[in-house]
């Protein structure tokens, strides 16, 4: 899988469930991904103000 069609997986993900916040091992187990690649798509959504990390460690989309 491209990480391209990784992060298309992530984004829609996070629009089907709007207010879902994962860590980065249930987001790899949601989205059927290995960790490493997880955690490069996950940061990279953060990089882009996609997603935020909350201050208890896990991941959440920016309200737009």
């Amino acid at each position: 899988m491209t990480l391209d069609l990784a992060s298309a997986r992530v984004r829609a993900g996070f629009e089907e469930m709007p207010g879902m916040t994962l860590t980065m091992p249930q987001a790899s187990r949601l989205f059927g991904l290995e960790p490493h690649v997880c955690e490069k798509v996950v940061e990279e959504l953060v990089v882009c103000a996609y997603l935020r990390r909350t201050d208890r460690g896990g991941y959440r989309r920016v309200s737009a």
